[in-house]
């Protein structure tokens, strides 16, 4: 069994790692943002799909800075967070909680200044304008009769919002919002769909739909990784009961149907995968499996949760997805997938893969 004390090393050594190689692309490539790799190195070429990334690179930055407590990783963290400040007012995108609760939040944090809170506060209102009162969900960038399981990990800082404001309209978006995405993305044997398709001129739910897994209705991993974690957020701020059983439905899902590692294929039901591993997808579970240990009524459930989540940080630091032992490769963590179908970032480092592998690694070495 994997425990604190034998995975702490581990954790340590990954943080020592993810330093050198964030330090050679800040400053080999300044102010660039890119998303994954290409045969191990980085991609400069602009994406050709959507602009969601850019706060994971920051958010290293501040998770390097409270591990370390080094100020060049403060000076570069605040710098690479005031780079997409701009994007607080941005409406083409439904994943302004990935650029700023990575950024702004942990900036934040640390020194309670109003502006920066004030950042936060905007994204939110921002991110709740994608409202769609008929059908009562936050439509994706793609369409406006699409809902994403993503908006799952992006809604709490419309939560956010509403709380620092006192705005009850805006709990209200993102309550209804992740009324309507359980009701119509989670299966009843804890999977879930990528996205949902609605009538625009009745709200009417018309069918399941996905753009990443292997078809309409199986499982693609990131997809339930990102319910699961953005589920138990969201009980955080409302004390719902029905979001902290959707998180650990999930959860038990995601368990169950994963080799014993801990990370798994793309989609589960992908009879013949092409590629056994999507270790973005793991990390994120790690990262929301954590959080769950903390938030679960039941203590067993909570110590699974806890193991669990041990179990695949221990795997994603071994030489097989951890790149320290890979020379020449510029990420920390291989074996991601960004875009099966459209065939970007597969089998490479993904920026939001190195992200909430560093969270996790940074809750077990900060769980005293």
């Amino acid at each position: 069994m994997v425990t604190r004390e034998t995975l702490l090393p581990k954790c340590e050594r990954a943080f020592d790692f993810a330093g050198k190689q964030l330090k050679a692309l800040i400053e080999e490539h300044p102010d660039q943002f890119p998303e994954f790799t290409v045969d191990g190195k980085w991609s400069l070429n602009k994406n050709p799909w959507t602009n969601w990334c850019e706060g994971f690179l920051g958010g290293q930055l501040w998770l390097l800075y409270k591990h370390a407590g080094d100020d060049y990783w403060r000076e570069k963290a605040e710098h690479y967070s005031k780079l997409i400040e701009h994007r607080k007012t941005d409406r083409q995108v439904h994943d302004l909680g990935f650029l700023f609760w990575s950024t702004y939040k942990q900036w934040y944090d640390l020194t309670s200044e109003e502006a920066l809170n004030a950042v936060l506060i905007e994204a939110g209102q921002t991110m709740a304008l994608r409202f769609k009162e008929k059908g009562q969900y936050l439509r994706s960038f793609l369409a406006e009769d699409s809902l994403f399981i993503d908006i799952m990990m992006n809604v709490g800082i419309v939560f956010y919002a509403a709380q620092e404001t006192d705005d009850a309209d805006l709990f209200r978006i993102a309550n209804q919002h992740c009324l309507t995405t359980r009701k119509y993305l989670i299966r009843g044997d804890g999977s879930g769909s990528h996205e949902g398709i609605f009538d625009l001129e009745s709200g009417e739910f018309l069918r399941q739909s996905t753009q990443q897994g292997w078809r309409n209705d199986s499982s693609w991993a990131r997809g339930l990784a990102w319910a699961l974690y953005g589920f138990g957020t969201v009980y955080e701020f409302t004390q719902d009961a029905r979001y902290l059983n959707t998180a650990c439905a999930l959860a038990d899902y995601y368990i169950e149907h994963t080799p014993a590692h801990g990370v798994p294929p793309n989609d589960w039901d992908d009879p013949e995968p092409k590629y056994p591993y999507e270790s973005s997808a793991a990390a994120i579970a790690a990262s929301g499996m954590l959080n769950l240990a903390k938030l679960a009524q039941n203590p067993a459930a909570a110590r699974m949760y806890q193991q669990y989540a041990y179990t695949i940080l221990d795997t994603l630091t071994s030489p097989e997805f951890l790149a320290d032992q890979t020379p020449g490769y510029e990420g920390i963590l291989k074996r991601g997938i960004y875009h099966l179908n459209k065939g970007l970032g597969v089998d490479q480092s993904v920026m939001w893969g190195e992200f909430f592998f560093l969270e996790a690694v940074s809750k077990v070495i900060n769980d005293d």
